[in-house]
């Protein structure tokens, strides 16, 4: 037998409900150093260096950074 249940609530609603704490201010400072790093003309190692630093995350994480950053870098180009 199966059940299914639709619950229709936003994303707050849902982290407020299973008890999560909330990292919105966390996340916004976060992106705010990824941004200020990328705007000041960072060269792609010390990218690499900071993320490291940050989250480590085992060199697959990296290698996703790594393509994210190169694809940014390949956008501004046009």
């Amino acid at each position: 037998m199966n059940i299914t249940i639709n619950i229709d609530c936003t994303p707050e609603e849902a982290r407020r409900f299973m008890g999560l704490p909330d990292l919105t201010a966390v996340h916004d400072s976060y992106l705010e150093k990824v941004r200020t790093a990328i705007d000041s003309g960072v060269t792609p190692d010390m990218i690499d260096g900071m993320m490291r630093s940050w989250a480590p995350m085992g060199e697959a994480g990296m290698a996703m950074w790594r393509q994210l950053f190169d694809q940014m870098r390949g956008a501004g180009k046009t």
